[in-house]
């Protein structure tokens, strides 16, 4: 792969995750906060999907620039878990946590704590920023 390919998916891929991260925390802003806490769990679980799927985006061009070979079905968190521990342990760590907080917490379960999921959001920038051009 070229350097100019290199910077290119690196570019496409650094912008469409920033995009999903920008959505994430514009659709954060409705839900409101009062004390500690969101107000409204839809939009706190809708925000959450989307930045998870920001972190997606992102690994996705990571693994393209690493030559990771997508699988041949759906891409599950054991893809990306298995590939990123051999490539960078430090960011399986990002990934592990950001998975718990926006995927889990967040979406699934509905945690409302603004802590909480500014430090998911806070984890998938880091992990956005490793496919910075």
């Amino acid at each position: 792969m070229s350097i100019d390919e290199q910077k290119q998916i690196k570019t496409n891929y650094h912008k469409e995750a920033v995009r999903y991260m920008s959505n994430a925390t514009e659709t954060l802003k409705k839900a409101g906060k009062e004390d500690r806490f969101y107000l409204d769990d839809k939009y706190v679980k809708t925000a959450c999907g989307i930045a998870y799927n920001g972190i997606l985006k992102a690994l996705d061009g990571y693994f393209l620039l690493k030559e990771v070979k997508p699988p041949k079905g759906r891409k599950s968190i054991d893809y990306y878990r298995i590939n990123v521990s051999k490539i960078d342990r430090k960011l399986m760590n990002y990934l592990n946590n950001a998975y718990e907080i926006l995927h889990i917490s967040g979406y699934y379960e509905g945690v409302t704590s603004v802590k909480t999921i500014t430090d998911g959001f806070e984890l998938a920038n880091v992990i956005i920023g490793k496919i910075k051009p």
